[in-house]
This record gives structure tokens, C-alpha cells and sequence, in this order.
């Protein structure tokens, strides 16, 4: 059957609705650069100038580093890299065993903060909207104050004569001050402290996605609540989990603040290494060495992980 012009111009979009398009397809190119913009400007900028740094040679100078270009007198210019950095980092134990450190911690405080976290969501998912709402605000409540504050006020919980140990005392449950600050203990504490929200919110997001029929059907064909909760609601929370484990565990890792006021300097971990190589010790390479290895111990693991989380999922 043949189809007249006029029927033609009819099927064809208006000027107005091909504008309209142009306009979106604009928009949503933007939207998808902004964030490449931002990475490259925070995140890719800082990594080659600490990469930079990383290849120097320590100097007294200002910077106290050399330059990776030098011109000689003929007018050429010659790249300078030093790997001596990276060899001293792995050849000197200080390194390696805080590395060593700060992953276990980071690692067992994340563990412990998703054992408290998700029983934490799930009661949240499971509240009532306004209860709900009011459970979230409270976690939420403690990023209102700040980081420092809210460290500080731990030392003067945990501390010798702090609150807990007067109230120990005072009930008579023990007779001399219990040692708590400047110990392994503050610093699991203030780091699972810290991070915590950071577990409970993508787990809550997750959770809240959960189809309850599944559930249900579970229950109707005779599953207890422990077994469905087993078989149906932890498989479908993995990616909450494994998003909560990730925000904790990659900053936990590099955290500077608690176990420098929590731990006394007791507790040796990567963030204080860094600390005490840019300013005490003013050894920029160095310092820029132990931060490059780091990334590589954090982030590439995590690539190997996303590789092959994504062919995993094209499978299915």
C-alpha cells in the first residue's frame, strides 16, 4: 500500500521534537563528562605530580626534590627517574610491617562494623516510615559534628580518669582505672566509631530494594525465618556489603587521625608514616613512595575484583 506525502509528513517529528532531542542527547553527554572532568582534575592531577615526586631524589632545597627534566649546557633535555624510593620502602621493614598493620586493622574494624551495621539496617528497613526516617536521621546526626570533636570527646571517655572508668568505679564493677586510650582497643573503636555510617547507608539503599514477596514465598513453602533470611535476603545484600566494605575499609586503611590521638602513637599505621615523612623527616620521595605503593595495594586488587565481577555478570 502506498504512502502519500502528506501521510509522511505526518510520521515525521516536528522541528520542535527533534530540537527537543538534540537538546537531551546534549544534556546527558554533559552529565556523563562532568564527573570524567572532576576525576581528572582531583584525582589524576594529584596522582602524577605525587608520581612525579615519588621518582625524584631527596634534596635540600625548595622543593626538596629534583626535577625530573634537567637541561644540559648543549641545550637537551634529559629525564631523571630515581626508583631508589620504591626499592628502600620495600627493602626496609618499618614499611612493610605498617602496611601489614594498617590492612589488618582496617580489615578487622571492617568486619566488625558490618556485624553491628547490617543487623542495624535491617531494623531500619524493617521500622515503620516515620521510626525509619528517624533511625536514618540518627545516623546521619554525627556527620553534623566534627571529625575532631567527636575524637576528642573519646579521649576523655576512654582516658584514665575519663567517664567510663569513674563509672566503673563508681558501681563497683572494677577498683583501679582500666587502660583504654593509647591502646589497640581506642583505635578499633574510634575507627568503627567513624566509619560505621558509611556501612549502614548502602546497606539500608540495598536492603530497601528487596522485594518482600520473595520472603513471603519463602515462607510458604515452609522455609524458617533464619533459613530464608539465609537463602533469600544475604545473597541479595552482597552488593550493599561489598559497598559498605569498600567506602570503610579503603579510607580505614589510610586513617591518620584516630590512631594518632586514639592510639598515642602506640599504634603504627600507614597514615603517621606518611605524616612523619612529608613533615618531620621532609623526604617528599619517600613519603610520595609510600603513598604510590598504597594506592597500588588498594586499588588494584579492587580492579581485579570489578574485572571480574563484570564478566561474572555478562555471563549471566
Amino acid at each position: 500500500m502506498a504512502v502519500t506525502t502528506e501521510e509522511m509528513m505526518l510520521n515525521r517529528p516536528s522541528l520542535g521534537a527533534r530540537l527537543s532531542r538534540l537538546v537531551q542527547a546534549r544534556w546527558q553527554r554533559i552529565v556523563v563528562f562532568v564527573p570524567y572532568v572532576w576525576m581528572l582534575i582531583f584525582f589524576l592531577f594529584p596522582f602524577f605530580i605525587v608520581a612525579k615526586i615519588s621518582l625524584a631524589e631527596s634534596i635540600i632545597a625548595s622543593p626538596p626534590f629534583s626535577q625530573m627534566l634537567e637541561w644540559t649546557e648543549e641545550g637537551i633535555v634529559t629525564v631523571r627517574l630515581v626508583f631508589d624510593n620504591f626499592v628502600y620502602i620495600l627493602e626496609d621493614e618499618l614499611y612493610a610491617s605498617t602496611y601489614i598493620n594498617s590492612v589488618k586493622i582496617a580489615a578487622i574494624s571492617t568486619v566488625i562494623s558490618l556485624l553491628i551495621g547490617y543487623p542495624i539496617a535491617y531494623g531500619i528497613v524493617r521500622s515503620p516510615p516515620v521510626t525509619r526516617n528517624l533511625l536514618l536521621m540518627a545516623v546521619i546526626l554525627p556527620f553534623w559534628t566534627s571529625f575532631l570533636l567527636r575524637v576528642y570527646a573519646w579521649m576523655g571517655l576512654l582516658a584514665d580518669q575519663g567517664t567510663i572508668n569513674n563509672l566503673l568505679i563508681a558501681i563497683g564493677l572494677i577498683d583501679e582505672p582500666i587502660r583504654m586510650l593509647y591502646t589497640d582497643f581506642a583505635v578499633y573503636l574510634g575507627i568503627v566509631y567513624t566509619y560505621l555510617p558509611f556501612v549502614i547507608l548502602p546497606l539500608y539503599a540495598n536492603m530497601e530494594k528487596l522485594d518482600n514477596s520473595l520472603l513471603e514465598a519463602a515462607a510458604d513453602l515452609g522455609a524458617r525465618p533464619i533459613n530464608a533470611f539465609l537463602t533469600v535476603t544475604l545473597p541479595l545484600t552482597v552488593p550493599g556489603i561489598i559497598a559498605g566494605s569498600l567506602l570503610m575499609f579503603i579510607p580505614a586503611t589510610g586513617e591518620y587521625v584516630v590512631p594518632d590521638l586514639l592510639g598515642g602513637g602506640n599504634v603504627q599505621m600507614i597514615g603517621r608514616v606518611l605524616y612523619n615523612e612529608f613533615h618531620a623527616n621532609t623526604d617528599w620521595p619517600i613519603a610520595s613512595a609510600v603513598a604510590i605503593a598504597l594506592l597500588v595495594l588498594l586499588v588494584v586488587p579492587m580492579m581485579i575484583y570489578q574485572h571480574y565481577q563484570a564478566r561474572e555478570t555478562e555471563r549471566r
